[in-house]
């Protein structure tokens, strides 16, 4: 139960003062609906002003605040503008220009009456003018330094900096949960000082840090007890006696690192609490043929075995390959996606029940309320990163005892993102490609010549090959996706036949995506034009050409999955990034370092530098809100020091029920990180 002090912080919007329906609707916009947020919300920047009696070309650039007085009047004809002529206390005049409504500076500027005004001091030749300066009411001066926040229509600046003002009168002294030495050695105040500071100091970066560390610390803590609680948790050992993977007919020899990451997987099946496990690994590093040994392991142990993927793409493309491998095996597996209805749901929901379904593949469906496992022993999540902490704790709720869960992803994690995103997991690593696995030949195109680069296609497919064609991200619009992809396809249609070439998009539904994805891996054609669907889980090894048009749009680790759908046979595979003329510093240096390398754990560390940990761990999608107060720079520092000094609470300072652990668990209320604990519900 939340803490009684922190209830003000969590009241709607609503219950402060001046604060209506119209009001409240505008603030939903930028997702401030209660106290707590308005108090979170912290400022971009600083307005700063000075007070002057006189101006001079010295304050050029500067916003002044000057009493004037008006002595001409000139009215602009058509377009002109309206410019009246003002005196200060020296005598300088001020041009005060007006583009549109003369009446109003008219009446606002009285010839001979003195003004107070503000605004910003430009030159123009050697006049010096103002471009539609405020005039301020009698005694009404605004602050010399202001923040500045983000808005939305229908808030001013100054209106936000009242409601965020009215939200902190709300905020408490709380009690200190920081480790005294490490408060001392930040020279860090007191949280509601540090609050109040960041919102109104131009020195804020020291309190804005001391916040930044309480949301990564309660963070820490809140995964660390995770793990703490899995531990005491009691489950059935699964251990496996090897006759099924010992059938498995392999094209290859396990990699060193696979063999490894196995031992630890079936290491912890076979303990009697559950594996909260994160195995990461790089495209292509056989991350899919572990993850089937380890469920081979619990049928072994008379056990069943669910594995979750993000889109049903990607879990029909999991069936089929499971299928190859187990059937021959005498393994039974299903799918369960959105789309099994009627008779076929009721006949695998009735063979999961009774035991005769040993591996289901599927997407969320497979843990709704109405699905029942006879003895579901092993979770497997696929693409990790596409789900939160708590989407993780309710997979572990379908098991008559907590199911051992394996978590995967494809897109290698920065340490420091390991340690604030998945704490609570103990995490494998593949470091090592299989044998014969060749680095893809990465170049970047100028969109000038996608005209030559139809004709390369061209050759490509003529000799056989196949290609993927991917078209821009658009987060704004899956309309404009489908009709960047639609328009592309009809092109190279034109150009190469409309039996060649196919096309996927978001839009489609999911029996259009599987035909024509289950032509392109038949070979019956040529070219894959799609959106983003195919970043992940796509497997065709004769595509060798990967065409990725708009590259400077996308990420680091979304290129770096894209390329990742080529590579996978034998032949020789290539990468185009092509790319738009206008380039930011950062598009740049995206696209030099995917030319460069092809090591996607090295990759990962710089998309974190480039872009921050909310894009590259993909937080929209996983439905858990990313970090609000600390950015990417102050994830990274202050990760590890928070992580070392949640430890500490719970080994030294007697973990939540110390005092300093009474703190914490304000700060965890605070933070929000108490629902994703699961562990709190008691107070």
């Amino acid at each position: 139960m939340r803490p009684e002090l922190l209830q003000p912080l969590f009241a709607e919007t609503e219950a402060l003062k001046g604060v209506g329906p119209r009001i409240a609707k505008a603030l939903e916009r930028l997702k401030l609906t209660r106290a707590l947020d308005l108090a979170f919300h912290l400022p971009t920047g600083r307005i700063e002003r000075i007070r002057t009696d006189a101006v001079s070309h010295a304050m050029v650039g500067q916003i002044v605040i000057v009493e004037v007085e008006p002595f001409e009047l000139r009215e602009g004809r058509g377009r002109a503008p309206t410019r009246i002529f003002a005196r200060d206390a020296d005598d300088n005049t001020i041009t005060l220009t007006f583009f549109n409504n003369p009446g109003w500076a008219k009446k606002q500027l009285p010839l001979g009456d003195k003004r107070v005004i503000v605004g910003k001091l430009d030159a123009y030749g050697q006049e010096l003018q103002i471009v539609h300066p405020e005039v301020l009411e009698a005694g009404v001066e605004p602050p010399l330094r202001e923040p500045v926040y983000p808005l939305t229509e229908g808030i001013t600046n100054k209106r936000m900096r009242e409601l965020v003002a009215a939200a902190l009168e709300r905020a408490p002294e709380l009690p200190e949960w920081i480790e005294p030495s490490l408060l001392k050695r930040n020279g860090w105040r007191e949280w509601r000082a540090s609050l109040a500071k960041a919102h109104s100091d131009e020195g804020a970066d020291n309190a804005r840090n001391r916040l930044a560390y309480d949301e990564i610390f309660a963070n820490q803590l809140a995964l660390l007890l995770i793990r703490q609680a899995n531990r005491r948790r009691k489950t059935v050992p699964l251990a496996g006696d090897g006759r099924l993977v010992d059938k498995l007919s392999l094209p290859f020899t396990l990699t060193a690192a696979q063999q490894r990451v196995i031992g630890e997987i079936t290491g912890d099946m076979a303990q009697d609490r559950p594996m909260l496990r994160l195995l990461q690994g790089d495209v292509g590093s056989g991350k899919t043929l572990v993850a089937l040994i380890a469920m081979l392991h619990a049928v072994e142990a008379g056990a069943q075995a669910a594995m979750l993927a993000p889109t049903e793409i990607l879990a029909r493309q999991h069936l089929d390959s499971l299928k190859r491998q187990c059937e021959a095996i005498g393994v039974t597996v299903a799918i369960l996606t959105g789309r099994e209805k009627g008779k076929t749901r009721e006949s695998i929901l009735m063979g999961l029940a009774d035991g005769s379904i040993d591996i289901l593949v599927g997407t969320h469906a497979i843990f709704q309320q109405k699905v029942a496992y006879k003895n579901l022993g092993l979770v497997v999540v696929d693409e990790q990163h596409r789900f939160g902490v708590s989407q993780r704790l309710l997979l572990t709720e379908k098991g008559r005892t907590p199911p051992h869960l394996l978590a995967m992803t494809a897109t290698p994690i920065p340490r420091t993102l390991t340690l604030t995103r998945f704490g609570e997991m103990e995490v494998s690593q593949i470091d090592e490609l299989p044998p014969g696995r060749q680095p893809i030949d990465t170049l970047v195109v100028s969109d000038e010549k996608t005209a030559d680069v139809i004709d390369g296609l061209g050759r490509h497919i003529a000799t056989g090959g196949q290609a993927y064609w991917v078209c821009p991200l658009v987060e704004e619009s899956d309309g404009i996706d489908a009709a960047a992809a639609e328009d592309r396809a009809q092109i190279l249609k034109t150009r190469f036949g409309s039996d060649r070439v196919g096309l996927v998009h978001g839009r489609m539904k999911g029996e259009e995506k599987d035909d024509v994805m289950a032509s392109f891996a038949n070979g019956d054609l040529s070219v894959l034009v799609a959106t983003t669907v195919i970043e992940v889980g796509v497997d065709v090894p004769n595509a060798t050409l990967m065409i990725i048009e708009g590259a400077e749009r996308f990420g680091l680790a979304q290129l770096h999955q894209l390329r990742g759908r080529v590579g996978r046979g034998e032949g020789k595979s290539r990468c185009l990034l092509l790319r738009g003329q206008t380039l930011s510093e950062t598009a740049r240096a995206r696209l030099a370092l995917m030319r460069e390398t092809n090591d996607g754990f090295r990759i990962a560390e710089e998309d974190l530098r480039l872009r921050g940990p909310g894009e590259i761990l993909g937080t929209r999608q996983s439905g858990e809100q990313a970090f609000r107060l600390a950015s990417s720079e102050q994830v990274r520092d202050l990760a590890p020091a928070a992580q070392s000094d949640a430890q500490l609470l719970l080994d030294r300072d007697g973990g939540l029920e110390g005092e300093r652990g009474q703190a914490a668990r304000t700060a965890l209320y605070l933070f929000e990180r108490d629902a994703a604990v699961g562990l709190l519900k008691g107070g």
